[in-house]
């Protein structure tokens, strides 16, 4: 079930859609069951519903993957989820959670994918950000614990000013608004979110150097507390472009000094590929790389 929130800013109403348990400042929010705000579009039999509805399995094996997609989309605002991935040997398979806004040649996207690995092999999230069709903005760090031992927070904030990527409130990706710059920017078109988990040995895991073991399959992943707020579209008109609505607040403009200092350590410790410095695909830098957080 969705919780629509009305909120007055300027006399102007802005109705916001909140879906889950939400740790930022709103109104109302209760977990909802997964059938209520999501819906199952591949291989309903590899998608388990937990605890009443309020989590859920995601089971590869060599007959399918899986996946699943919210039954709205939205114009701005934050999506977020604990997820719990694949424990032990997971080379070549992939995890993703993503926003996508369906339109083939001119999509915009915003990209979670976690990267299976082998057995006491760091696990590996690779980010990606399309914008009017235009990818190929890979970046990728080692996560600094074991994802598959609990559940974790990962999270996409999305205003007019930078898309921000989080794991577990830990910024591990920004991507500004570099329009000036001649560079797309996702502005446009409503994004739905969703989830897949699938066999990907051709790349996934050292580059496709390392394939999927069959013979530890299935592999399961494990989703709970979804968690949605920004507008849904179609919707009021003016919901959007307000900026008033707290996600296009100036505290969520640009990191503050701790959010820099964290994202700065993930960056310097932790990150294993940028396109940015990759001068084999890029001889120059693209402009959004000198733009910095």
């Amino acid at each position: 079930m969705t919780y629509p929130s009305t909120r007055f800013y300027n006399n102007v109403v802005c109705t916001l859609f909140l879906v889950g348990v939400v740790t930022l400042p709103v109104a109302n929010a209760k977990p909802a069951a997964f059938l209520q705000d999501f819906y199952v579009t591949w291989s309903d039999s590899h998608i388990k519903q937990l605890d009443d509805g309020r989590a859920i399995q995601l089971l590869l094996d060599q007959n399918s993957g899986c996946g699943f997609a919210s039954k709205n989309k939205y114009l701005f605002g934050r999506v977020s989820m604990k997820i719990k991935l694949i424990p032990g040997d997971s080379a070549g398979t992939v995890t993703a959670f993503y926003m996508n806004s369906d339109t083939d040649q001119i999509r915009d996207e915003l990209d979670f994918e976690f990267l299976g690995n082998r057995s006491g092999q760091p696990y590996s999230v690779q980010t990606n950000v399309y914008a009017h069709g235009k990818g190929d903005r890979e970046q990728r760090i080692n996560l600094w614990f074991d994802p598959a031992a609990d559940f974790h927070t990962y999270s996409i904030l999305w205003n007019h000013q930078h898309v921000v990527f989080y794991v577990d409130e830990v910024p591990i990706r920004v991507y500004k608004n570099n329009e000036a710059k001649g560079v797309p920017f996702p502005k446009m078109q409503p994004m739905g979110v969703y989830s897949t988990l699938w066999e990907a040995d051709d790349w996934a895991t050292r580059g496709g150097l390392e394939k999927i073991d069959w013979n530890k399959a299935p592999f399961y992943a494990y989703y709970k507390d979804f968690d949605i707020e920004g507008c849904i579209i179609p919707g009021p008109t003016t919901c959007a472009s307000n900026q008033s609505s707290w996600w296009e607040g100036v505290t969520y403009q640009h990191l503050d000094s701790i959010a820099a200092r964290r994202y700065r350590w993930v960056r310097v410790n932790h990150m294993v590929y940028d396109y940015c410095t990759d001068r084999s695909r890029n001889p120059v830098a693209p402009p959004e790389c000198m733009a910095g957080i």
